[in-house]
């Protein structure tokens, strides 16, 4: 398991105060309110910021951070990710895992063969949608429903899946 979660990626910068524009990959963008400090990875190393500030555009998060000031500080650091400790991260729900716990999970059917490995999650908006390299080296998409994903363990790391009729066709 990964120690650490992206909750945003540095789109570009916002004004010429230092703040930044941030897409974020959580699901909650009104996070960003309870969130004091992020982790940025620049790539070749990883630096702790202060949240000075938080404000809400359309569909992108504006950052105000400690010690930043102007758009020559900052700029550098567009297309960035931002990420945080699992130990800041949301609580999951029953039957929640972060995304980047489920990539890499051998995939079987309900009758306990082996079908490949879940590469992606797609957020479709309607419901998530399983990306998955089967043993053959077929990329296949599957459905993130109750009919088709019957059980995700974590402990086994495996998905047990249900081919739906029609999904491999």
């Amino acid at each position: 398991m990964e120690n650490l979660l992206r909750v945003g990626i540095i789109s570009s910068t916002h004004g010429v105060k230092g703040e930044v524009k941030v897409y974020p990959t959580t699901d909650d963008a009104g996070r960003f309110n309870d969130l004091k400090k992020v982790i940025l990875d620049t790539g070749r190393e990883q630096m702790d910021l202060e949240i000075q500030g938080v404000k809400f555009f359309k569909n992108m998060v504006i950052l105000k951070f400690k010690g930043f000031d102007s758009i020559n500080e900052i700029e550098k650091y567009k297309g960035k990710d931002l990420l945080i400790t699992r130990d800041q991260a949301v609580a999951l729900g029953p039957d929640e895992n972060f995304i980047v716990d489920l990539i890499g999970l051998r995939v079987i059917t309900e009758d306990g063969n082996e079908f490949g490995t879940l590469t992606d999650v797609i957020k479709t908006g309607a419901n998530d949608v399983y990306e998955v390299k089967t043993t053959g080296g077929k990329e296949v998409l599957l459905p993130a429903i109750r009919e088709c994903v019957l059980k995700v363990d974590m402990e086994e790391k495996t998905v047990t899946v249900h081919i739906m009729d029609g999904l491999l066709d």
